[in-house]
């Protein structure tokens, strides 16, 4: 993503007042040397991993990363071995527009990244061993 964005992981995203998640990976704007004293308050995409926790990355997360407007959200779903993707925030409303699902094999494309794209299978768990 060179010097157009930077890829977090584990690290706090300021998405409102009261809301500071700490999402498994953030893709925000910018350089390393931009966070360095303040955590981002935007973020181009947000990828959660669920495996026990797909309840909660469906909605409460779901409705908190729509509320601040971040364009998509990915949720890896171990337990179905698959990718929900969710695009198109409605912010007042607090929801995502669209949601479709990834499957291995496929390519997802980053909406606010033109030409950065992500293997499926290489946000899942491998299927060797």
């Amino acid at each position: 993503m060179g010097t157009r964005a930077l890829v977090r992981q584990q690290f706090p995203l300021i998405a409102g007042l009261l809301s500071v998640p700490e999402p498994d990976v953030a893709v925000v704007p910018g350089r390393t040397s931009d966070y360095l004293d303040r955590h981002p308050t935007v973020a181009l995409l947000v990828v959660e991993v669920a495996d026990s926790s797909i309840a909660q990355d469906r909605l409460t997360k779901s409705a908190i990363y729509a509320a601040s407007g971040v364009p998509e959200y990915w949720v890896v779903d171990l337990g179905s071995d698959r990718v929900e993707v969710h695009r198109s925030p409605i912010p007042a409303e607090r929801r995502y527009a669209e949601t479709s699902v990834a499957l291995r094999g496929g390519r997802l494309e980053l909406v606010a990244l033109s030409g950065a794209s992500v293997a499926v299978d290489d946000l899942l768990p491998s299927r060797e061993g």
